[in-house]
């Protein structure tokens, strides 16, 4: 999709800190990390958020999961807990309208969550 920075990403267009990649995701990052490990974990193909994704991406869907395990293993917090989460829509505070779960460890993190 022209102008999303995580499709830019995915295409190599905009550099990142790319931790994992593969011919469906990439897990890399965040520039505004709101925890000492923060990663992103986004499909390339784009899908604008997980209110749109249809039942065709299921199979995505569980690979972007499978792969934040992955991501919180080869960061090194997998056994100390870590927190997947995506945000859906403005309100919930979703600002890049890409589908992204984000990936927070290296410390405690408190509950609720926001």
């Amino acid at each position: 999709m022209d102008g999303c920075v995580f499709c830019r990403i995915a295409a190599g267009e905009v550099p990142a800190r790319v931790l994992l990649a593969d011919d469906e995701v990439v897990v890399f990052h965040d520039v505004a990390p709101r925890a000492p490990t923060h990663l992103l974990v986004i499909p390339r193909r784009h899908i604008a958020s997980l209110a749109v994704a249809t039942p065709d991406d299921a199979a995505l869907l569980g690979h972007l999961l499978r792969t934040a395990a992955e991501a919180a293993r080869v960061a090194g917090i997998a056994d100390s807990g870590y927190r997947v989460v995506t945000n859906t829509g403005p309100g919930a505070g979703q600002s890049v309208f890409h589908l992204h779960f984000h990936v927070l460890g290296g410390r405690a993190l408190g509950w609720p969550p926001g």
